[in-house]
């Protein structure tokens, strides 16, 4: 008679904790400046206000909104401020930057919003590779997060880890 087949990393006690279920899942849409300076260069007061005016704010409805600048230009402050203030009633979130900066500071949000306490005294695993790229970052903010807490974080998969962190 063969011997049962016992799944060693199910009796382990490990928790896998996969960050991509924490990554953006809204769209993210970029508001490019460039798009509304006179020759790709220089923004004109009257013409700029005018084709906000005229912009379909709509379609940044629900979503997050990365309000960047494409163009080697200088763009006065007040113009990032009336796309603010444009974008607001439509956008869930309104930020400067690039698409992958909005992203990563979407991820971290939501690693912060995680409940540490769900995690105490127990042996942790951070999923290392998947379908998305994650940023470093996220990594740093998950080990500061359940350090505190939990009696180990590895990083990796359950059946092949590296260990990080172990409570002594």
């Amino acid at each position: 008679m063969a011997e049962p087949i016992i799944n060693k990393v199910e009796e382990s006690g490990l928790i896998s904790l996969d960050l991509e279920k924490y990554y953006p899942s809204n769209p993210i849409l970029v508001f490019d400046v460039k798009d509304y300076l006179f020759m790709g260069l220089i923004l004109k007061e009257k013409d700029f206000r005018a084709a906000l005016t005229a912009t379909d704010w709509t379609v940044y409805q629900n979503a997050d909104v990365a309000i960047t600048c494409s163009a080697d230009a200088i763009i006065p402050m007040w113009a990032y401020m009336l796309i603010a203030s444009a974008l607001a009633p439509y956008a869930n979130t309104v930020f400067f930057g690039t698409e992958a900066a909005l992203q990563e500071k979407i991820l971290l949000q939501n690693i912060e919003a995680i409940n540490a306490e769900d995690y105490t005294d127990k042996r942790v695993v951070v999923k290392g590779c998947g379908d998305i790229q994650i940023p470093a970052a996220a990594y740093v903010s998950i080990t500061n997060k359940l350090r505190p807490v939990t009696k180990s974080i590895m990083f990796g998969e359950p059946c092949s880890t590296v260990p990080i962190y172990k409570k002594k």
